[in-house]
C-alpha cells in the first residue's frame, strides 16, 4: 500500500506538470520518470504482481488489438497540429507516457487486484469509475479545460476503464493497457481542435465510446472468464 500511495502521488504530480513550465517542471519530470522505472527493476515474480508480463491468451482472441489502435488514434481524427514548442512537446510526451504507465499500475495493477481478492465485480466497477472520476483534476490543474469537455472526458475515461480492466482480468497482462493508455495521452499532444463545434465533439466522443463499449462486450463474451490468477 505504501508503493500504491507513492505512485498515486506521482500520478497527480504528473498531471500538474501539464501546466508547469521551466526548471520546476524539469525537476519533477526527472523524479517522476525515475519512479516509473521502479517496477521494471523488480524480479520476474514481482513484475507479474503488477501484470507486467505477456498475456497467456493469444492476440487473435483480442482481435489483434485493432480496436485499441482505433481508440489510440482518436485524438488525431480531426487532424494533426503542433501545439507546443519542441522542448514543451518533448516534455509533454515524456509526462504523458509516465501518466499512462502510473495510472495503469495504480488502477488496474494495484487497486483492482486488491479489491478483486474479495469481490471481482466490485473491483471492476470501483477501479473503472474511480479512474474516470479522477480526470476531474483537469478542471483545477490549470489546463483550461471547460466543464462540458471535462465531463465528456470523464464519461469516456470510465468506459475505457471498464475495457482496460476487462483486458487485464481476462488476459492476465497489463502491458496492452499501458501501451494504449500511453498512446492516447501522448497523441493528445498533437490533437487539432480547429473548426470543432460542440456537436462535432459530442459525435467524436460518441464514436469513441461506441467502439469502447462494443469491444468490451465482445471480449467479455469471447475471452476466458479470467486469467489463471489475479496476481497477489
Amino acid at each position: 500500500m505504501r508503493s500504491c500511495g507513492s505512485w498515486f502521488t506521482a500520478s497527480c504530480n504528473l498531471w500538474q506538470i501539464r501546466s508547469t513550465k521551466g526548471s520546476e517542471s524539469n525537476t519533477r519530470q526527472v523524479l517522476l520518470f525515475a519512479s516509473c522505472r521502479r517496477p521494471f527493476l523488480l524480479p520476474l515474480s514481482e513484475k507479474k504482481r503488477y501484470g507486467l508480463c505477456k498475456s497467456p491468451v493469444p492476440a487473435c482472441r483480442f482481435l489483434y488489438y485493432v480496436p485499441l489502435l482505433l481508440l489510440a488514434s482518436g485524438n488525431l481524427w480531426n487532424g494533426i497540429a503542433l501545439n507546443y514548442s519542441l522542448p514543451e512537446t518533448i516534455c509533454r510526451i515524456v509526462c504523458m507516457l509516465c501518466v499512462g504507465f502510473l495510472e495503469e499500475v495504480i488502477f488496474r495493477g494495484l487497486l483492482f487486484a486488491a479489491i478483486a481478492k474479495d469481490n471481482v465485480k466490485s473491483a471492476i466497477v470501483i477501479s473503472s469509475v474511480t479512474f474516470g472520476i479522477g480526470h476531474i483534476i483537469n478542471l483545477f490543474n490549470g489546463s483550461g479545460m471547460e466543464l462540458v469537455n471535462n465531463l465528456c472526458q470523464i464519461v469516456f475515461a470510465i468506459a475505457v476503464g471498464f475495457l482496460l480492466v476487462t483486458i487485464f482480468y481476462r488476459g492476465g497482462s497489463l502491458l496492452p493497457c499501458i501501451l494504449v493508455h500511453s498512446a492516447i495521452n501522448t497523441l493528445g499532444t498533437f490533437a487539432s481542435d480547429a473548426g470543432l463545434t460542440m456537436e462535432m465533439r459530442l459525435l467524436h466522443l460518441g464514436a469513441l465510446i461506441a467502439i469502447t463499449v462494443a469491444y468490451t462486450l465482445i471480449l467479455t463474451r469471447t475471452l476466458p472468464k479470467k486469467a489463471k490468477k489475479i496476481h497477489k
